[in-house]
Order: C-alpha cells, then sequence, then structure tokens
C-alpha cells in the first residue's frame, strides 16, 4: 500500500496538518511512544495572535526585534498575517480559548511582546487543550510506538520511512512526507522537552545530505524547576512573569532589572544568561517568587502549575521556587521553504520545531512556536494538494538496511553527551570548548554504537560545528571571548 501522506510525530504541527488534510485521502501518522508524548502537550504559556489586523505589523516588528533580525522577513510576514484566520478557523471548529467577563478573548503578556496578544486555554494547559482538541478531530490512523530508523530518499525523492514498530523493521510507503518530530531536547542534561524529543530525525538529515539550518540556533528557558530526577524539567511557564512573578536571589532581590530595562519581560535569552551570570558572581541561589498573587488568583490563572508544584511539596504562591534554566527550543532545523517544502525536495515537507522556517531567527518570540506549528502545517497541506505528487516505486533503488537500535555502551554515552552539550553548547559558549566538544562527538562516532544514539550524535554534531562557525554573539548564541573571565 502506498499511503498519500506519512506523517512523522504526533504533536500539533502534525494532528494540524492531518485534521487539514480531506478524509478521502489516506494518511498515516506515527509516533515514538503516545500521542501525548510530545512537547505541544506540556506547553503552558499559549499561542501568539495578532489582536486585529492593525496590530499584524507590530507582531511582525516584535518577532524580527526578538529574533535580532536574523528572520526570514517573508516567514515572519506570513506567521503574523495568517494568524488571525487559523485562530479563527480553529475556533470556529470547536476549540475553546480562555475567555474575559465580557465574552471576548482574554489576551496575556509575555517576553518581548509590546502588547497583550497571547491567548491560553484552561488558564496554563493551552498546549494540553489544543493536543486534546486535535486528537479528537483526527480522522486518520496514528500508530503509536513507532520509532522512525530511516527515510527513504533518493534524487531529491522522498517514498516514506523504514520503521520500528512490535520490535519489527517496517517500510512505509508514502506520496507525501511530512516531518513534525519536534526539536532536540533530550540532548541536553536539563530540558523540559518530552523525552522522545531527541533530535532522530535531524540524524538522518544529516545522513541524507538534508540542509539543516540554524541549528546553533537554542533557546534555553530561564524559569525551570530543575532539581528532580526526571529527564524532562518543570517549566515555570513565561506568563507567570508577564502576570507579576519576579526572578530573585536567595535575599529576595529582583536583580533582572540591572541587566535590562524590561526586567522580568526582557527576552528570554537576556534573563537566561543574566541568571547565568548572577550565579558565577554571587553563587546565590536564585527563585522565583509569587509575592503579587493571591492563592485564589494564582490557582484560577495557573492551575496545572499549581497542582504539579504541590505534588513536589511547593505552596504556591506562598513559597518561592528554586530554579534554573534549561534547554527549552530550537529556532533551527530542516531547511524548508514558505510553504515548508524541504529544500530541494519534491515532495518532502518539515513543520512544527523540526523544521527551521526562519520565522524565529536568533531568538523565539514567546508564543510563536505553537502559532507557526498552525500556520505552516496549513502551508504544507495547501502546497501538497495542489502538487498532487506521486511516487513511482519501481524508480526507487531498495536496500535492505540493518539496523542495531542499542548497544551495551550506548547509556554511557548518551548521559556523556548530555552532560557535554549542556557544559559546552549550553548558554554561554567559548571557542576552545566547542572545538573539544566537537572532537569527542566525532570520537564517539567512531565506536560501537547502536541507530538511535548515531542519529543523536550526528545532530549533536551539526549542532556544535554551527556554533563554531558562528563567531559573534548574536541572539540565543553567546560566545564568550577567552580573555574574559
Amino acid at each position: 500500500m502506498i499511503y498519500d501522506y506519512l506523517i512523522i510525530g504526533a504533536g500539533l504541527s502534525g494532528l494540524n496538518t492531518a485534521r487539514l488534510i480531506p478524509k478521502d485521502k489516506s494518511v498515516l501518522i506515527v509516533c515514538k511512544k503516545e500521542p501525548w508524548q510530545c512537547n505541544t502537550f506540556f506547553a503552558q504559556g499559549g499561542v501568539s495572535v495578532a489582536v486585529d489586523k492593525d496590530d499584524i505589523q507590530n507582531h511582525i516588528n516584535d518577532t524580527l526585534k526578538a529574533g535580532v533580525y536574523l528572520n526570514s522577513k517573508n516567514a515572519v510576514n506570513k506567521l503574523c498575517e495568517h494568524s488571525i484566520e487559523v485562530i479563527d478557523e480553529l475556533i470556529h471548529s470547536g476549540m475553546k480559548f480562555d475567555r474575559n467577563k465580557d465574552g471576548k478573548l482574554s489576551y496575556t503578556n509575555e517576553a518581548a511582546h509590546s502588547k497583550s496578544r497571547v491567548i491560553h486555554a484552561d488558564g496554563d494547559a493551552t498546549g494540553r487543550e489544543l493536543h486534546l482538541f486535535l486528537l479528537q478531530n483526527c480522522h486518520h490512523n496514528i500508530l503509536t510506538k513507532a520509532i522512525v530508523l530511516d527515510i527513504l530518499y533518493q534524487e531529491n525523492i522522498c517514498y516514506g520511512a523504514t520503521i520500528l514498530h512490535n520490535n519489527k523493521t517496517k517500510t512505509i510507503y508514502a506520496h507525501n512526507t511530512i516531518v513534525s518530530s519536534g526539536g532536540i531536547g533530550a540532548i541536553y542534561k536539563f530540558h523540559t522537552n518530552s523525552t522522545t524529543i531527541s533530535g532522530d530525525i535531524h540524524g538522518i538529515m544529516v545522513e541524507k545530505g538534508i540542509k539543516l539550518k540554524d541549528m546553533e540556533m537554542l533557546q534555553f528557558h530561564p524559569t525551570v524547576y530543575v532539581d528532580s530526577s526526571t529527564a524532562q524539567k518543570q517549566l515555570l511557564s513565561e506568563a507567570l512573569r508577564g502576570e507579576g512573578a519576579k526572578v530573585v536571589d536567595e535575599n529576595g532581590y529582583a536583580f533582572l532589572k540591572d541587566y535590562h530595562k524590561n526586567g522580568e519581560l526582557a527576552p528570554r535569552d537576556v534573563v537566561s544568561r543574566a541568571i547565568f551570570d548572577y550565579i558565577s558572581k554571587t553563587k546565590s541561589k536564585i527563585y522565583l517568587s509569587f509575592d503579587d498573587f493571591s492563592k485564589k488568583d494564582f490557582k484560577k490563572r495557573f492551575p496545572n502549575i499549581y497542582y504539579n508544584l504541590l505534588n513536589l511539596g511547593f505552596d504556591l504562591p506562598r513559597d518561592k521556587v528554586p530554579i534554573s534554566p534549561a534547554f527549552h527550543y530550537s529556532m533551527g532545523g530542516i531547511e524548508v521553504d514558505m510553504d515548508s517544502l524541504v529544500t530541494n525536495s519534491k515532495n518532502l515537507f518539515a513543520v512544527g520545531e523540526a523544521a527551521s522556517t526562519g520565522v524565529h531567527g536568533a531568538n523565539r518570540l514567546a508564543s510563536n512556536s505553537l502559532l507557526e506549528g498552525l500556520v505552516f502545517s496549513k502551508l504544507a497541506v495547501e502546497l501538497s494538494l495542489k502538487n498532487n505528487f506521486k511516487i513511482d516505486l519501481n524508480k526507487i533503488i531498495t536496500t535492505n538496511r540493518h539496523f542495531d537500535i542499542q548497544k551495551p555502551n550506548d547509556k554511557k554515552i548518551k548521559n556523556s553527551l548530555r552532560t557535554l552539550m549542556w557544559t559546552d553548547v549550553g548558554i554561554v559558549r567559548k571557542k576552545d570548548k566547542l572545538k573539544d566538544a566537537l572532537d569527542i562527538v566525532n570520537g564517539y562516532l567512531t565506536l560501537d554504537i547502536g541507530r538511535l544514539l548515531k542519529l543523536r550524535l550526528l545532530t549533536a554534531k551539526e549542532i556544535i560545528k554551527s556554533a563554531i562557525k558562528r563567531e559573534k554573539s548574536i541572539g540565543a548564541h553567546f560566545i564568550k571571548k577567552e580573555n574574559y573571565d
């Protein structure tokens, strides 16, 4: 059987793609574990959207400014110009966002936005509510616990993928393949991502000679509770600071104003580096304080954060929560055009965090990620339907590749890689440390390792190479001068 569409990943961008594909098309969605094991499900803040047509240009300006003008202006224009229509369509289809007492959409502010234009659902559970809505409106098959081992890609044409399912290797053929596998979070020791998000598909792209772009542009969320044994750490949403929470030291001093005029609402990269720098200089513990909230208002606006932290022993808003920056979002990814078609490809698309549309530039504007997934999945479906590309299996050269999924030393190397990426390819980077990290990763790639670790290492290598190549600091990429202590 040849599917009309193979979608890799069941987060927002993948499920929205599936929702927009006509029901008479044959579609298979594959995901590594269960559908809710994705970044969308854990997204707290919201979706940015122009408040009205007059606000579109402001949204464009804010996005470009946050991205330090490394963005693709065309991509940013598309994102912001389509924002109102995609949200209106979602609402018309039944998605419910929070509303104020007048019945109008409730907007909140987040870092680097010039006005309140972030909408949310169930307070601080926007990602979860969107994900559940999209699952409920998914009319196509989802194959769970399916690990993509390879992409069938020859002469700019994608024929589908090789997957592992029920301990058996299977080949899935498709006229269109859409990658929506997310970012690279599990490569880092401290991260907010689902543990399924480990950059496997990016590694496959490296093997196929498909271009990755801006891989050095990695966003570290400044307010994360990392003192837990789980790989995925507890995110404390940007919206908390947007509505009054403060970053303070152990003496209660709100020091962010010493680093940026906007203090709590400075861009994420600025806040993360400020915390990193303040800790290095003062050795102080850093906390998020909620003194300006009443318990009633906090529980109503941030119910999930309240109960998640309660289970960890915190009584909010009375208690301060110890925080640290942690990896959060990859601005780079698989290079695509303005309709999400992978560069130089006939029928391979990438959407969501897996892709590099150019929207985010050197630093993502808060809550633009869910919007990007909605807008560019729509554009991908529209182009694929217009092109109506059909693969010819007579033209594919089949090779029976054997994959050893895991090897005995994989876990030890994987943990070493995660520590290496955090210490040497993290918030603050040094060129000599990056070169050392590259040598270490190249060394790991010569060892007897499993398929999944190899793909993770190939992705890490691209991140490091990109960081070395970009010699000047810009946005989330910060190079510390060697003679600066």
